[in-house]
């Protein structure tokens, strides 16, 4: 949808053809995610961890370990 609005841009001024280029694209589709990850990944930890959603940690590992008790995480159980 943005690159059909960038073509038709383009006739007016000649700046938008540089969404043309499918490297800047990946780069703004990176970045997207980097940033919606940021804003949406606190909140969904929160949200997960008042489920009772999280991992087990063994206590015959690492003491080091033991702090992440109860990290949400998206695997199996």
């Amino acid at each position: 949808m943005f690159l059909t609005l960038a073509e038709y841009l383009q006739q007016y001024e000649s700046g938008f053809s540089v969404f043309q280029y499918i490297t800047l694209r990946a780069i703004l589709g990176t970045i997207t995610a980097l940033v919606l990850s940021l804003v949406i990944g606190p909140t969904m930890i929160r949200k997960l961890a008042s489920y009772k959603i999280g991992q087990q940690i063994r206590d015959d590992g690492p003491q080091s370990h033991l702090s992440k008790a109860g990290t949400p995480t998206m695997a199996a159980r």
